[in-house]
């Protein structure tokens, strides 16, 4: 049974999400786990998350409240260690729930590579509905709608 948790990022466990890493071939699909720290630390609206299996770091979560209505998912990564366990199903189920906690939140959204093999499917999963190419028509813009918009 897989005892997988979301926590805050804080000064106790902040270096060892630093250190958690993708796959060579994964690299151009996500962003650096230290750069996404940095990034939430001058902006507003930025949740971070680690996620645990037991007590180990093992992948991290970061979303943003672009409006009182929207929430994206800026990052997501399980490191290439623990990859293929279920870890990254049971931590985006765990992170919908938490997003959806907000009663104003009527939409939420992520942006994947289209050339990422896994993302469609495992987002689809979850009930992202893909919506076309990004504003600069690089990243696949996929939502669930949780209210009428």
């Amino acid at each position: 049974m897989l005892n997988i948790s979301l926590r805050d990022v804080n000064h106790e466990n902040y270096e060892a999400v630093c250190e958690l890493d993708v796959t060579k071939q994964q690299e151009p699909f996500v962003a650096c786990n230290m750069w996404s720290l940095v990034e939430a630390a001058y902006n507003d609206g930025h949740t971070c998350r680690a996620i645990y299996q037991g007590d180990q770091p093992v992948g991290f979560f970061m979303w943003v409240k672009e409006t009182p209505e929207l929430i994206s998912i800026w990052r997501f990564m399980v490191d290439k260690q623990f990859q293929h366990q279920g870890i990254g199903r049971k931590a985006m189920t765990l992170a919908l729930a938490q997003i959806k906690q907000d009663t104003d939140i009527k939409q939420i959204e992520i942006c994947y590579n289209p050339q990422n093999p896994v993302a469609k499917n495992f987002y689809g999963s979850f009930g992202f509905i893909e919506q076309g190419l990004d504003d600069e028509g690089e990243d696949m813009l996929a939502s669930i709608t949780l209210k009428a918009v």
